[in-house]
């Protein structure tokens, strides 16, 4: 496949295999706007963008993966909830479990020792402690995207390492453009996506095999 068509089907996979609900969709939907209000802020406020990002963004994105999203038996795709861990490309629920409890650890660490290990001038007030849990934070995210993205390039080749880094930089924008509809579906009660549409735009898919 080309970069084009393999990010396609990147984006593909990764929404039939883990956004069949619409108020995870929804919730995609305002995390995908956090987020690109962290993309304007890292410019001019990297600690508040670090924020916004962890805080609002991150916590609205996994709560739709973790309290929304149906763990059974996948009867649209054919496929059991194992066999969707195994084969997804970037960060499956496991893998965001150990990422989350990494993030979650910053401020015990930061509070138990202020420097960070030498990292930083250690607070003399809570907003100083917040800024430097936000700037460990922002590293943490960035971290978590160079090192699955070196892991990839082992595991599935350069290509496919790049394909994803690019698909989860560009997974805000996408996000607003296909679930943007998202709160229309919810107010007419159509709580799960047959995703008809998709498989109409999948022919990649087809070519590809």
């Amino acid at each position: 496949m080309t970069f084009l068509e393999e990010l396609q089907k990147q984006r593909w996979d990764d929404h039939r295999y883990y956004h069949h609900n619409r108020i995870n969709q929804f919730l995609h939907l305002l995390s995908a706007m956090c987020f690109l209000a962290s993309y304007v802020l890292v410019f001019y406020y990297p600690a508040a963008a670090a924020l916004v990002g962890w805080l609002l963004a991150m916590v609205l994105r996994q709560t739709g993966h973790f309290f929304f999203e149906p763990l059974t038996y996948d009867e649209v795709n054919k496929a059991t909830h194992e066999y969707k861990e195994n084969v997804k490309v970037g960060y499956n629920l496991r893998r965001k479990v150990v990422l989350l409890s990494i993030w979650a650890l910053v401020p015990v660490v930061l509070f138990l020792e202020p420097s960070f290990f030498g990292a930083f001038q250690p607070a003399t007030d809570f907003m100083g402690f917040i800024n430097n849990m936000a700037i460990i934070w922002l590293f943490v995210g960035l971290g978590a995207i160079a090192f699955r993205t070196i892991h990839l390039f082992k595991l599935m080749g350069v290509q496919s390492g790049l394909v994803w880094c690019s698909k989860i930089i560009t997974d805000p924008f996408h996000d607003i453009k296909i679930y943007h509809k998202s709160p229309y579906f919810i107010l007419k009660g159509e709580m799960y996506d047959n995703m008809d549409d998709w498989y109409e735009e999948a022919s990649f898919e087809n070519k590809a095999l």
